[in-house]
């Protein structure tokens, strides 16, 4: 385990539109908003055609293959997720969701484009005085969270 410590800075709640990609609004206002890192939930309605990664295609391979789920109907969604800058300086959000419609529900990462329905609300808890960075990792092949 690596870890590292934090102390809780300002409490934003958000509203995002119709039509909006997630990940693309929260960092923008992260960005606009001078933060670093944070912490947050989010409830709404995810949009018919939005993608979420599901997984690797095969287990635990040299290879990571991500497979991708696109949403073929409206559903409901509930998430969680973390903001910490990359190693440029850019607040860099992971956020998973699980999406339901009747008795079937999908979870993944919504970094692929996940779309608001309507409305999704968020809040958003803002980590100060913390050393979190988000760094490539080669033999993954993405930025992991390096406390």
């Amino acid at each position: 385990m690596k870890y590292s410590q934090a102390k809780q800075g300002r409490i934003f709640v958000m509203r995002l539109e119709d039509g909006e990609v997630v990940h693309e609004e929260i960092e923008r206002f992260a960005s606009k908003q001078s933060i670093k890192s944070a912490a947050l939930i989010i409830i709404g309605g995810a949009d018919k055609g939005s993608k979420l990664v599901v997984g690797p295609e095969h287990g635990r391979t040299k290879t990571i293959s991500p497979m991708e789920h696109i949403l073929d109907d409206v559903h409901e969604i509930a998430g969680t997720g973390t903001i910490f800058p990359d190693d440029e300086g850019k607040p860099t959000l992971h956020m998973h969701m699980a999406c339901g419609r009747k008795t079937f529900t999908t979870t993944g990462c919504i970094r692929s484009g996940v779309k608001v329905w309507h409305i999704m609300e968020v809040i958003l808890f803002e980590l100060t005085e913390t050393t979190g960075i988000r760094t490539f990792e080669s033999q993954l092949g993405f930025k992991l969270l390096n406390p």
